[in-house]
């Protein structure tokens, strides 16, 4: 018998302790896979490399105030701005308001659209018959594979914030990585139909020059309309998605709280098991020592019967959590401007957890139990 198969048959010879043991680090390792995929998602996802150059102007006070839109040629004018338009979330109803009919739509300028989104990906004939058509609309062809729309559909929105129903005609669909799950129509239909929004936007959509020219194009901004009626606060396409996510709370405190917690009920069940394996093992241990075994064997053997339930658990928690993640971003009810997905390196870190935690609870059991006299572990009764 070798090593390795001495060690996996050991680590699994009370086979109803290990299997819950391993089925409870797999449930702790599936909730820190998912919040590690939230916390990359929120805070280290960077997006595509067109949107780090990419910023957002809104009203400084709320996004429910609007913007004049003469402001568009004044920051036109500045130094590092390639181009800009105007986005205005419009926050109609397709269909009915049930949550999995809920995307986002905005009105903008179809003639400048591509120039600052360079990222979303779209033949060039169907730009131009949206750039044509008054009613027409683009949809992010994620929508379009859910609703079976095609070019050429018509698509009612039912006006919410604006007392207009949008009657739309699908031009063109684009592809964007991830999907935005969004749909973009000319602001001008909105206008004919709704005068007090007329000579409004809700935001400006900015693409710099560069990744380093973000910041100084947005003190430039605010700096030109500081003391104006309508000040305005400008900041970088991710920092203006991390807003929405500030509304919730201290969302990095709670994920971080949950993290420590997971960890340490996977370190206390971990512990448990091997205290009490290791404890009703201390006749073998001493066999062990009569056959050959040093200290520093034995401690091995123990320590790496504990990593082995522990992995096990956690690659199993790992593809829970994959799973679990795959089937939330694909249902029909998932929204999100951020994605989420369980990438290599969140499965590594899963893993090196579970052998962390699996060599920490084991450490110490497993070091009194190598020390054990070979006469006392012969005479041990339990």
């Amino acid at each position: 018998m070798t090593l390795t198969r001495f060690v996996t048959k050991n680590a699994f010879r009370n086979k109803r302790r290990s299997t819950l043991t391993v089925l409870s680090i797999a449930f702790s390792l599936l909730l820190l896979t998912l919040m590690m995929t939230i916390w990359r998602a929120f805070y280290l996802d960077r997006g595509s490399p067109e949107s780090a150059e990419r910023l957002v102007v809104r009203h400084r006070v709320s996004l429910t105030f609007l913007l004049p839109s003469y402001y568009r040629e004044k920051i036109r004018s500045l130094p590092g701005v390639v181009s800009l338009v105007p986005v205005s979330w419009f926050g109609g109803i397709y269909r009915d308001q049930k949550p999995e009919n809920f995307f986002a739509q905005f009105g903008t300028d179809p003639d400048e659209f591509f120039k600052t989104f360079r990222d979303l990906q779209i033949p060039e004939d169907q730009i131009k018959a949206w750039q044509r058509d008054r009613q027409g609309v683009i949809v992010d062809d994620f929508l379009a594979n859910k609703y079976g729309w095609k070019v050429g559909d018509r698509i009612v929105l039912q006006g919410t914030i604006y007392a207009v129903n949008l009657e739309l005609n699908i031009r063109g669909i684009f592809h964007s990585n991830p999907d935005n799950k969004s749909v973009y129509f000319n602001s001008k239909y909105v206008e004919e139909a709704v005068p007090s929004f007329k000579g409004q936007t809700g935001t400006f959509s900015i693409l710099a020059a560069s990744p380093s020219d973000v910041s100084t194009i947005a003190s430039a901004v605010d700096d030109m309309f500081r003391n104006s009626p309508q000040p305005t606060k400008s900041e970088s396409e991710k920092a203006f998605g991390l807003e929405f996510v500030a509304m919730l709370g201290n969302v990095k405190a709670f994920i971080l709280s949950i993290c420590s917690a997971v960890v340490f009920a996977t370190l206390l069940v971990s512990a448990n098991t091997m205290a009490m394996s290791i404890r009703e093992r201390t006749r073998e241990v001493a066999v062990l020592k009569t056959l050959g075994f040093t200290r520093s064997g034995v401690l091995g053997l123990f320590v790496s019967e504990a990593v082995a339930l522990s992995v096990a658990g956690g690659g199993m928690g790992a593809t829970l959590g994959w799973l679990f993640v795959y089937g939330l971003t694909h249902s029909r009810q998932f929204f999100s401007f951020f994605p989420m997905r369980v990438t290599p390196e969140i499965w590594v870190v899963a893993l090196i957890t579970s052998c962390v935690v699996g060599f920490l609870s084991a450490a110490l059991p497993s070091y009194h139990a190598s020390q054990i006299n070979i006469v006392d572990g012969l005479r041990h009764i339990g």
